[in-house]
């Protein structure tokens, strides 16, 4: 038995890979690889919008545009693609700040059972992801009209009705998991409530948080159907105006398009990065 276990101890020295770093390797290249699959499907498809979006002039069947400019940009902000970036940013990041703490709360509250009925809340929370858009948004709509809230409070608050239901099961998933004894030994070391807060309990949940608010953003940023309703024509987001344009020239629509994909996929790649190092860490 000795003699068989003795080259496998002396692998190291003799010059072999050890069978655990083999697979390890293989593992990180496997991982690699999937990234750069993924990432290859993703930006194949936007690889026309950014030639369109560069582009004064791009006749079937050539596989390049033909006359290069930036009508498409002068287009685009002549619409007022400017401000209503301006104002998509802001309503993504105000849905984000408001229904991220609110699903954080009931995703923790559900989690410990603190909630009575709570299947019956689980299900409640469930019906502005399962009902139609449009049905839900008329019925808010009406009662934000009989109670005379102004438009863009209505429409923060419609908006954070339908994030509500993401950031929450996020965090319970997230609180599910959670290990309260590391707030406990904090706890006994002398630390505070904020500290405990500050220290502890928000950097052990950070990447769910951040899951959570990326998707809030996300339901911010592009709608349209309850800005549309809600807003009336005078609250004029980004995908308002790239609804507008999709019957016009193509290069107004990839320059429109472009800057609706932008916001999304940097915020992801941050939040990605910062997961990544945290977890290394």
């Amino acid at each position: 038995m000795t003699a068989l276990v003795a080259p496998a101890a002396r692998a190291p020295s003799g010059g072999r890979v050890p069978p655990a770093r083999v697979e390890s390797r293989a593992a990180r290249w496997g991982r690699g690889a999937g990234t750069a699959v993924v990432a290859t499907l993703l930006l194949v498809p936007f690889l026309p919008v950014l030639l369109w979006a560069f582009a004064d002039r791009w006749p079937y069947p050539e596989l390049a545009p033909t006359v290069w400019g930036m009508g498409g940009w002068l287009t685009a902000t002549a619409q007022g693609a400017g401000p209503a970036l301006g104002r998509s940013l802001l309503l993504g990041l105000t849905v984000s700040a408001i229904a991220t703490p609110l699903g954080a709360m009931a995703g923790r509250a559900l989690a410990r059972g603190q909630v009575p009925c709570g299947r019956l809340v689980t299900a409640i929370l469930l019906v502005p992801v399962a009902v139609p858009p449009f049905a839900v948004t008329m019925g808010l709509t009406t009662v934000a009209l009989r109670l005379g809230v102004p438009g863009a409070v209505a429409l923060v608050a419609v908006l954070v009705v339908a994030a509500v239901p993401y950031t929450t099961y996020i965090m319970r998933a997230a609180y599910a998991g959670y290990d309260e004894g590391f707030e406990e030994t904090a706890r006994t070391l002398g630390a505070g409530r904020r500290h405990v807060l500050l220290r502890v309990h928000l950097p052990l949940v950070a990447p769910a948080l951040a899951a959570a608010a990326f998707l809030a953003f996300l339901v911010g940023w592009s709608d349209y159907v309850v800005t549309l309703l809600i807003g009336a024509g005078r609250i004029v987001s980004l995908p308002l105006i790239l609804g507008a344009s999709a019957s016009g020239n193509d290069p107004t629509i990839a320059v429109l398009a472009l800057l609706a994909a932008i916001p999304p996929v940097l915020l992801l790649a941050t939040v990605t990065v910062l997961s990544r190092r945290r977890t290394q860490r």
